[in-house]
């Protein structure tokens, strides 16, 4: 990285820092991860109209998922010759495509087309995300930006599934993934009028992957991003059988619990940001220390409604600000190639969600899941300790 490269960009964003831009880019992340979470609500209604199986129809999100982690490795190579605004605006069409695709699905094919240009919107989007705030703020306020950028995330995972699941029983499957294409068209428009010209940065070709991972501490951030977002998806895809069995409550106490989760992650977000003006390293370590203390409390003394929903509220706002804190160390770690450490972050978040998920099911099926919080507690100490050892938060 030259001293020009570092010199444009920063003059680029202390030109125009777009506020609107951000907002734009907050509603295509609040598009996106809503449709991303919708059949987790609807799965049943979808199957029974499909004539299909549930196990079939949660395909749908195995195959989103699969396609966002190839998406995030090839899209700065693919569109390495294009503005990025126009790319951005691309990833918007293909959710609206998507959305609409599933809501007239007849057979499963047309269901899993859909969700595959659901899966390339997602993984290219939050690809771009960390290097496209670079540019549309100043140095200064871009952790302030992604956290802004990240109520999008917030907001999907409070409304999504159960607005999804309560106006799914009233106006049908279809109609909820209509109205999700419908938000999709509204960030749209708000991208076309505020987002600016972003024209191509960066080497974007397949050996510049492997050149950023092989760069001093990046390959070690990778793998401290790996174990956190293992050891949070091991805890939360196994919450509610855990708030069924050892908390004792019924769908109406998992709901109000799972709610506070999700506000709590809004503060998160917040959090983060203000933590980040004080130290990177500091927010990189606690976050993954208070969530593995907080599982491995749970694991132990599980059992009262009180005190279980505050422990995983607090998990919720910890986590809240994990992905604000390593969005950020990518535009300083890594500015000249931010795109490229972008697309690692999100295969590795990708592919954490598998193995939590798959990990996680493994230790439930032989020994509970209370071990599975015990297992996901060592892992994020596991994380924290590689993070306070190995990764650098200066360029690498």
């Amino acid at each position: 990285m030259t001293d020009a490269t570092i010199v444009a960009a920063e003059s680029e964003a202390d030109a125009r820092p777009a506020w609107g831009a951000v907002l734009a880019m907050t509603l295509g992340v609040f598009g996106l991860v809503g449709a991303e979470f919708l059949p987790a609500s609807l799965l049943t209604p979808m199957a029974a109209d499909l004539r299909i199986s549930e196990g079939m129809a949660g395909q749908a999100v195995t195959a989103t998922a699969a396609v966002a982690l190839v998406t995030s490795l090839l899209i700065t190579v693919v569109t390495r010759k294009l503005d990025r605004r126009l790319v951005l605006v691309g990833l918007s069409v293909l959710l609206i495509f998507s959305n609409l695709l599933v809501a007239m699905a007849s057979n499963l094919p047309m269901l899993l087309v859909g969700r595959v240009l659901l899966g390339m919107a997602l993984g290219g989007f939050w690809t771009l995300s960390a290097a496209t705030m670079m540019r549309l703020v100043p140095e200064a306020v871009v952790p302030k930006a992604l956290s802004v950028m990240f109520l999008g995330v917030s907001a999907a995972t409070v409304f999504a599934a159960p607005v999804g699941s309560y106006v799914g029983d009233i106006v049908g499957w279809r109609n909820v993934f209509l109205g999700a294409a419908v938000l999709g068209a509204i960030a749209l428009v708000v991208q076309l009028a505020t987002l600016p010209s972003l024209p191509p940065r960066g080497h974007s070709r397949f050996g510049t992957l492997v050149e950023v991972l092989a760069r001093p501490g990046v390959g070690f951030a990778m793998f401290a991003i790996l174990l956190v977002f293992t050891g949070h998806f091991a805890f939360f895809t196994y919450i509610r059988p855990f708030l069924e069995t050892v908390t004792g409550v019924g769908v109406e106490g998992v709901s109000v619990v799972l709610l506070g989760f999700g506000i709590a992650t809004f503060f998160g977000n917040y959090l983060g940001a203000v933590l980040l003006e004080r130290s990177m390293r500091f927010t990189l370590s606690i976050m993954p220390v208070v969530m593995g203390v907080l599982a491995l409390l749970l694991s132990s003394f599980g059992g009262s409604l009180a005190t279980d929903a505050a422990m995983v509220a607090l998990w919720g706002l910890a986590f809240g600000a994990v992905p604000v804190a390593w969005t950020t160390w990518i535009t300083r770690a890594v500015p000249d190639e931010a795109e490229s450490a972008g697309g690692l972050f999100v295969a590795a978040i990708n592919f954490a969600i598998a193995t939590g998920a798959a990990a996680g099911g493994a230790i439930f099926d032989a020994s509970g899941v209370t071990s599975v919080f015990v297992v996901s507690g060592v892992v994020l100490f596991l994380a924290a300790l590689t993070i306070v050892s190995a990764v650098r938060t200066r360029p690498a």
